[in-house]
């Protein structure tokens, strides 16, 4: 890794006391290993936005630049307009802009702005150059896509309304990931585009998130995953072998630093991130 390369950290806003106590510890242990910033996210379907400040005013007394991430689903410009300002008051400098999906009960209120791209473009009207903007990026193709080429079109749109860097959905394949950004760069931009990382700790939540979000599983990793059974200590390992390989892989052919999707747990990402090369 290099002095360019830097790692970074997201977490979730907590439900209840419980769970802000294990994420308060989570956190606390992983700021001790100085992430360049930690992103808080912004709720399945826009549930948590309260939650969302709240978490991100916590990180920031931990002493951690943090940047929500803000989602244009089911929001009036006005009320954009409006957590901006707040966030700016509050000593933000990013922002993670994303489409979101539509909460529900919300029926046909899906807001003023409908795609990723018209986030940023409205943050840049409204605030300047005031955020650091990150958009998402998906190697292996968005869920909701027509196409790979489809895709690759909304990814550079948002580029061009004004974003500054992504970060990618979580992928185990690194030529996915390579691919991708040849691509992007074939389109004339020149953003970083950052690997997501997903550690491996649960089969079924794994699967589950998978099937969602679109990412593939390699079937060797299934197979492995399957043996394992109901053996955490087993799963844990392995997946700190193979996500710590694939992390280091990622930083030795030039990946501009990892974002660690954390699921607000500290061990596994610990253990990763101390298995690799971070020599300057």
């Amino acid at each position: 890794m290099t002095t360019q390369q830097a790692i970074s950290l997201e977490f979730f806003p907590p439900r209840d006391i419980a769970a802000q106590e294990r994420l308060v510890r989570s956190a606390k242990q992983l700021l001790a290993l100085h992430p360049a910033y930690v992103s808080v996210t912004f709720g399945a379907g826009g549930s948590t936005r309260s939650g969302t400040a709240e978490t991100v005013k916590l990180m920031q007394n931990l002493g951690c630049d943090a940047a929500p991430h803000l989602s244009c689903i089911g929001a009036s410009r006005a009320t954009l307009g409006e957590i901006l300002d707040a966030y700016r008051a509050q000593g933000i400098k990013r922002i993670v802009a994303l489409r979101g999906d539509m909460p529900s009960g919300m029926g046909g209120d899906a807001g003023e702005l409908h795609y990723a791209s018209e986030l940023v473009a409205f943050i840049r009207q409204h605030s300047g150059d005031a955020f650091h903007i990150e958009v998402a990026a998906y190697p292996e193709m968005h869920p909701q896509a027509s196409s790979a080429q489809a895709d690759l079109d909304h990814f550079v749109a948002k580029v061009q309304a004004g974003a500054d860097s992504a970060i990618t959905q979580y992928f185990f394949n690194a030529d996915a990931y390579f691919d991708f950004v040849e691509r992007v760069q074939a389109r004339g931009i020149n953003v970083p585009v950052v690997p997501g990382i997903m550690p491996i700790t649960n089969y079924a939540q794994l699967s589950r998130f998978s099937n969602m979000c679109g990412a593939e599983i390699p079937r060797w990793i299934r197979l492995r995953l399957a043996d394992f059974g109901d053996d955490k200590a087993s799963i844990k390992a392995f997946g700190i072998d193979v996500i710590g390989k694939l992390s280091q892989d990622l930083l030795d052919k030039g990946a501009p630093g990892l974002h660690f999707y954390t699921l607000n747990n500290a061990d596994v990402t610990m253990a990763i991130w101390r298995q690799l090369s971070l020599d300057a």
